[in-house]
């Protein structure tokens, strides 16, 4: 064994692996490391819903005993990780950010969980959440503090994955994706998040919130971290008829930073409308940084109805959470926060003619998506709209804003609608809060992206800024 240094906690799982497989470094006394970092400073970010720190152990212990006998199954054997709490964990509550689930306790894993126990990984427990995966917080519940800011918003809905992967909580988490759920909270908490294709991972065993736009996948501190989560958790599940049959490539097999030949698509006015000056100038840079590298820029154009577009995600998205709790709501409202309550009701009062028009406007989207993105590898845009904007524990409870706009979601709810895959990566700091790009690319290019952003990571020093306070 090597002293382990301090800031082991910040590693990325690819630093993490070779340490661990040589064994240079046990499983055990990395996760005891973890588990005591998570006891020492989680009491301020509250990251965690439920720390399972027994089980984890367990795993630990299996896994050094494993990799001790030669049995090294891959490069998430004996790391640390955590999952967002609407994975179902068996014989753990599994709570979706909602009073009305504290008793639930599910007597079966997630897909998604069950692999990543497969591919050896320790989980270290349940992340916070908005409830339902929605934008509100239930206030029988904790919520997360940004780690780069307290009193800021660490993203929704996966503000829990967001915050414990900045942080050093945890080496790579698991978050979903309705209309911006992981590349929020990664873009405001300065890490990676990777929204892979619709079905590319099985959702059998995941709350839903929109059965039809959600998307399960990780948040970790590099690229390769996320592309190495990914592989773990993608492919065909019997459970899941919705997931894909292809095969599921190696993730991170084109890691050359040479991008000759690649086309990005780039369209100035939708980076930079209604952005602030810094924020659009730190995206166009990057843009540059991959044009050093070799690849074109393309000018293409982002379709003008798209504001008209986002009113659809809404509707879509309110009925078919409405259709996941019809256990729940209206019988159980109350138990409801006020968030997702009216959220839940807005769903209750649409009307198939409702739903259908929004599907008309949705496709319609994604025909235009699919005429900008035709002749380009990915499409390169802000990671969001803002850097982590202050909060109040009664803004996030709720209700609704009256002023909540749509035009928020653009550069997020479109690839929803589309189930294309996206990653996004840190690209700078404005006040001290972190900025990102973003990249889509072409159904099942998820091995593209990583490509891409560990280019991007590679010539520039990002993705290493840590929030401070928290050493």
């Amino acid at each position: 064994m090597v002293m382990m240094t301090a800031d082991l906690h910040y590693l990325t799982i690819s630093e993490l692996a070779p340490m661990i497989e040589s064994k240079a470094i046990s499983p055990v006394e990395v996760t005891r490391h973890m588990l005591d970092r998570i006891e020492k400073i989680d009491g301020d970010i509250r990251a965690y819903a439920r720390v399972m720190a027994d089980s984890a152990i367990d795993q630990a212990k299996q896994a050094e005993s494993e990799i001790a006998a030669g049995n090294y199954r891959g490069k998430l054997h004996g790391v640390p990780i955590a999952v967002k709490d609407l994975c179902n964990t068996d014989g753990v509550a599994t709570m979706g950010g909602s009073a009305v689930f504290m008793d639930n306790v599910p007597d079966h894993d997630s897909t998604v969980v069950e692999r990543l126990n497969a591919a050896g990984a320790i989980n270290l427990g349940k992340l916070n959440m908005t409830e339902g995966a929605m934008a509100g917080y239930n206030p029988a519940l904790q919520y997360p503090e940004n780690p780069w800011r307290p009193g800021h918003s660490p993203g929704a809905s996966s503000s829990g994955s967001g915050a414990a992967t900045s942080a050093g909580l945890a080496f790579g988490t698991l978050g979903s994706d309705t209309g911006g759920s992981i590349r929020g909270p990664a873009a405001v908490c300065g890490t990676v998040g990777l929204k892979p294709t619709w079905g590319r991972v099985s959702r059998y065993g995941v709350m839903d919130l929109a059965a039809s736009l959600d998307h399960v996948g990780p948040l970790t501190r590099s690229s390769v971290d996320a592309g190495i989560m990914l592989q773990a958790i993608a492919g065909r599940d019997a459970n899941d008829p919705t997931s894909r049959t292809e095969p599921v490539p190696d993730m991170t097999s084109e890691l050359e930073t040479d991008l000759t030949g690649l086309r990005i698509g780039w369209d100035v006015e939708y980076a930079s409308v209604d952005m602030t000056s810094d924020y659009a100038a730190a995206v166009g840079a990057g843009v540059k940084v991959l044009e050093g590298h070799g690849a074109e820029i393309v000018e293409v154009t982002v379709t003008h109805r798209l504001r008209e577009y986002l009113n659809a995600w809404a509707v879509i998205c309110s009925s078919e959470a409405y259709n996941a709790h019809r256990a729940t709501y209206p019988s159980r409202a109350d138990d409801y926060g006020p968030w997702f309550r009216e959220w839940l009701e807005n769903g209750y009062n649409h009307t198939a003619a409702d739903y259908a028009a929004a599907l008309e406007l949705r496709n319609a989207c994604n025909g235009d998506l699919r005429s900008t993105m035709g002749g380009v590898d990915v499409l390169a845009f802000p990671g969001f709209p803002t850097t982590a904007p202050a909060v109040t524990p009664e803004s996030m409870w709720g209700p609704i804003p009256d002023d909540r706009d749509p035009w928020s979601s653009r550069f997020t709810a479109p690839y929803d609608y589309a189930g294309l895959p996206t990653l996004n990566t840190p690209c700078g700091l404005s006040d001290g809060l972190p900025m990102s790009i973003q990249f889509a690319a072409h159904p099942l290019d998820e091995p593209l992206l990583v490509k891409v952003g560990n280019a991007f990571e590679q010539a520039t020093d990002w993705a290493n800024a840590r929030p401070r306070g928290w050493e």
